[in-house]
């Protein structure tokens, strides 16, 4: 017996051996017990002829002795003989033969029981009185004696003027009969019970694909998933047919369920799965964005035309990946931008801003993997067929896909928008625009990732180790902003080489010169550094400090 969520579910195949035994006991019992029936009827016939038989006997003997006491008057003698002659005839322990009175005395009485001396039973008493009245002097009869139930015959002798009963006691007559009954009864149960075990073990194995089938959907329900159940082996039958319906059933949902979860972000197919429904509804949620744009796409569109899907599958098929392996959400797709949420999902266990700065980074190794990949065939090409033409130049410039990836976190509205028709989920908030602009920024530092004050606090202060080294690029008022913000370069401390060491602290040491307003100086420090970064500031120290400096620079343009 199993239990699937707190209800038990019993087996079919107990259910059918449980009815089965149940109804060829009852068919059996009803049919010895009809056997009972038909056999007491002919013991009742035949207990009739015997004590017909023995009645006879024992009226001829009375009336033998009637003479022999007539002659001697010896009455204690006669009746003396009498219950002796009736004592050798009766053969049960509660038989009786009888001589009563028509006043109920009884006169003579033979029977292992004791002694008595009045026949209680007045209506049945009565009811001979009447029949000798009208003549009949015979007959058969049942009545009580001593609290228990007879049945007999009794027949009138005038000459000792009495009624000579000759009777049976009802429950000793049929004692055999029930004892047999009873046995019989008992070698039924007893090879119901044998047949009912060895019924379990044929049914087991003819209804076996019965348990697998029930397995297999109880293994999916607490998986929450659909799969294929094994149904090798069986034979050609109803069954076989059930489970291969459900396979087919399965194999048709699982594809749509595959479709669905393709169309859907991961946490709206596992709210679906445990709520089963997607509600138009949404919550604030703390979450960090991640935007990824890929540059010159302008220039990539006009390159390849319609190859240009074929490209962006190629790329986002491994970026999603990336992105889903870090329990990212897929917020959008449009075109060369990308949008991701992480920390949507309920009970994962990292570190939603850690898992961006790692997406971020596996984004771009999955661009350098095209890069090689695409410079190999460039460098085979030229060596087989010479140098290329510029029309191919152009083309191996349009795969050589460069992205770069914005990242912020904070308060955003997470959920489903539209109707009941067609919905579909959406993070709306400042978090997401800023995202955006962050991305933008990546073109003017030349960086690959920029995240905000957010993302840094955020893995700072929750991730022990982990291995990030945030370097600030600048503070800056982006287009539509009316507050400057501090953005930065997310560099895994892997690749801090001594090199790299000294060119971040140039580059703080003339970052800091020109929050002060001595651009001068700071210019002097950034031509000495050869981080992409340092050039934006290089051109733009090279001009004297604006009036009124407060450190926060404007961006013009998106």
């Amino acid at each position: 017996m199993k239990k699937v969520s707190n209800t038990r579910v019993i087996s079919v195949r107990f259910k059918i051996v449980v009815v089965f035994a149940l109804l060829i006991l009852l068919s059996n019992l009803s049919s010895n017990y009809v056997n009972l029936i038909f056999n007491r009827s002919e013991l009742y016939k035949l207990m009739n002829q015997l004590l017909t038989k023995d009645l006879k006997s024992l009226y001829s003997f009375c009336n033998n002795q009637y003479q022999i006491y007539e002659f001697d008057k010896n009455f204690e003698g006669s009746i003396k003989s009498i219950e002796g002659r009736g004592v050798h005839e009766l053969k049960n322990n509660k038989a009786v033969f009888l001589g009563i009175k028509p006043d109920g005395t009884i006169l003579f009485q033979s029977s292992k029981l004791g002694k008595f001396t009045t026949f209680t039973d007045s209506k049945v008493l009565s009811h001979m009185n009447s029949e000798l009245q009208s003549s009949v002097l015979e007959g058969n009869m049942q009545f009580s004696l001593n609290k228990e139930n007879y049945f007999g015959l009794y027949k009138y002798n005038s000459n000792w003027k009495v009624f000579l009963i000759r009777a049976e006691e009802i429950n000793e007559f049929y004692s055999e009969s029930r004892k047999i009954f009873t046995d019989i009864s008992l070698i039924i149960i007893a090879i119901t019970a044998v047949i009912s075990i060895i019924g379990i073990f044929i049914l087991r194995y003819i209804l076996r694909f019965i348990d697998i089938i029930t397995t297999g959907i109880m293994k999916m329900v607490k998986n929450q998933e659909l799969t294929i159940i094994e149904m090798n082996g069986a034979t050609n039958d109803d069954i076989t047919f059930l489970g291969t319906a459900f396979n087919s059933l399965s194999s048709t949902i699982d594809n749509l369920v595959g479709i669905f979860r393709k169309f859907t972000n991961k946490d709206i197919v596992l709210k679906a799965y445990r709520e089963r429904e997607v509600k138009l509804e949404g919550t604030r949620q703390d979450l960090t964005i991640f935007f990824t744009d890929i540059k010159s796409f302008t220039f990539i569109t006009e390159t390849l035309g319609n190859d240009i899907i074929k490209l962006l599958n190629l790329h986002y098929d491994r970026t999603i990946r990336e992105i889903d392996a870090l329990d990212g959400v897929i917020g959008s797709i449009i075109g060369d931008a990308l949008l991701a949420v992480f920390g949507a999902i309920p009970g994962s266990p990292g570190n939603k801003s850690f898992q961006s700065i790692a997406a971020a980074y596996k984004v771009h190794e999955v661009t350098k993997s095209l890069k090689d990949k695409m410079t190999k065939i460039k460098k085979d090409l030229e060596k087989e067929h010479g140098k290329m033409t510029k029309e191919e130049n152009d083309v191996f410039k349009a795969v050589l896909l460069e992205v770069g990836v914005g990242i912020d976190g904070g308060e955003v509205f997470y959920g489903t928008l539209g109707s009941y028709v067609r919905m579909t989920s959406t993070v709306i908030g400042d978090t997401v625009n800023s995202a955006s602009r962050l991305e933008g920024l990546t073109r003017f530092y030349k960086v690959p990732v920029i995240c905000s004050e957010y993302v840094k606090n955020d893995i700072e202060n929750n991730v022990d180790d982990h291995g990030i080294y945030f370097l600030e690029l600048d503070t800056v008022l982006v287009k539509g902003k009316t507050e400057g913000k501090r953005v930065y370069w997310a560099i895994p401390e892997k690749d801090l080489t001594p090199v790299f060491k000294k060119n971040i602290a140039m580059y703080i040491s003339g970052l800091a010169l020109y929050y002060e307003g001595d651009w001068k100086a700071a210019n002097k420090k950034f031509k000495s550094c050869t981080l992409p970064a340092a050039d934006t500031f290089k051109e733009r120290t090279s001009t004297p400090c604006p009036k009124n400096w407060n450190g926060i620079w404007e961006m013009k343009t998106k």
